[in-house]
């Protein structure tokens, strides 16, 4: 199941390796990542990718996409087009409007809650929708 928001950014953050880093950092004596707002939008996508655990070949492919190309995006090193996000999003089964907020493209007040997202569903009966809430607020007070 993939995790939609800042904790699996969070996590990938942790996650990344020294090469990841050095790789971040550009060539030629350390230059400044060219796009460094779009490091926690790499971190999100590679943290959904692994949470599917689908390798980046896999997922390229899903979202019709070259590998290198979605190496460079998960390592915050171009700046994607709305139509390679929506096609992520659609691979990755995220909103298409979670990636919009992390490339800095929509406000993070336009994308729902959780709890907001469960209540607009209109797939799910109520008693789903309080099963989903019941089990989203039980983890949520265990982490404050």
């Amino acid at each position: 199941m993939a995790v939609d928001g800042p904790d699996a950014a969070a996590a990938a953050q942790g996650g990344r390796s020294a090469s990841d880093s050095d790789a971040t950092a550009g060539k030629g004596g350390g230059s400044a990542n060219p796009f460094p707002g779009f490091d926690q939008l790499g971190a999100f996508i590679r943290a959904q990718r692994e949470l599917m655990e689908l390798s980046q070949r896999q997922l390229a492919k899903m979202a019709q996409l070259s590998n290198p190309y979605l190496s460079q995006i998960e390592r915050g090193l171009h700046e994607p087009s709305v139509r390679v996000l929506k096609a992520l999003a659609e691979a990755l089964n995220v909103r298409a409007a979670t990636l919009l907020s992390y490339a800095g493209l929509m406000d993070r007040e336009d994308v729902p809650t959780v709890v907001e997202a469960v209540q607009a569903d209109p797939s799910l009966t109520d008693e789903q929708k309080a099963a989903l809430l019941g089990v989203y607020r039980s983890f949520d007070a265990g982490n404050g």
